[in-house]
């Protein structure tokens, strides 16, 4: 999962005492999923249903039924369970299409060594400015108007580009327009970015980018059509 700069380490009792809450954080999803895709859960049973059987087949055909059976459970639940995994993300992809807010949702759970600074820079008309922190350096994602989103990532390319320095800067803007990119191909984007720096090198990056004044922070999540930022916020983003 993608790191935020103001994030803390939990402890090895304290996740010991979230088990129950990450069971019921998947029975959540699975009843979510069950609503916006009844036949994906059936699916992914039948699948691995089917595995098992074939595997007590070859079993009994083979004489070594306990065998293929020991060996068939944890393929059919793992084979399942990847074809239930997949359908949450599409579903999740299809519920976020569109909301503002859809792209820093998926920055934010990104696999890897990425670090987040959501809402960098924003305007009145809710249009917004990620950056992320990676390997191929830093890439500003913009999620509103195409044509708003340019003068907002011009303007911040030119704030980081201070301590960046020869640093490659990316920029992508969400949505399913020409020259978006879609919610669901985001992090695949992102990956396929070619490796610009080490280790070392992105540790550098972002201590030099902790230089930069403190931003807005936007909300956590996606925000529903037609938001509006509350009143003591109006004042502090930019025309």
């Amino acid at each position: 999962m993608a790191k935020k700069p103001s994030s803390q380490t939990t402890s090895g009792k304290d996740g010991a005492e979230k088990q129950p809450g990450r069971l019921k954080q998947i029975g959540m999803v699975a009843k979510v999923v069950h609503q916006q895709s009844p036949k994906s859960i059936p699916l992914a049973a039948a699948v691995a249903v089917v595995i098992l059987a074939v595997a007590v087949g070859i079993g009994i055909w083979t004489g070594s039924w306990i065998i293929w059976t020991l060996t068939g459970i944890p393929l059919a639940f793992l084979v399942g369970f990847i074809i239930f995994t997949r359908s949450a993300q599409r579903v999740q992809y299809k519920m976020l299409d569109g909301r503002l807010g859809a792209g820093m949702a998926i920055l934010e759970n990104m696999r890897g060594n990425w670090v987040v600074e959501p809402g960098v820079a924003a305007n009145k008309q809710m249009d917004v400015v990620h950056r992320v922190v990676g390997r191929p350096g830093v890439v500003l994602v913009g999620e509103g108007d195409p044509g708003r989103l340019r003068g907002l990532i011009a303007a911040e390319k030119k704030r980081v580009s201070r301590v960046a320095m020869d640093t490659p800067i990316y920029d992508f803007k969400v949505g399913n327009g020409e020259d978006q990119v879609p919610v669901s191909k985001l992090q695949r984007a992102l990956v396929k970015l070619p490796r610009n720096l080490d280790k070392a090198g992105t540790a550098e990056l972002n201590y030099r980018l902790k230089a930069l004044p403190a931003a807005m922070q936007m909300p956590k999540g996606p925000i529903p059509k037609g938001a509006k930022m509350p009143k003591g916020m109006r004042g502090k983003m930019g025309g």
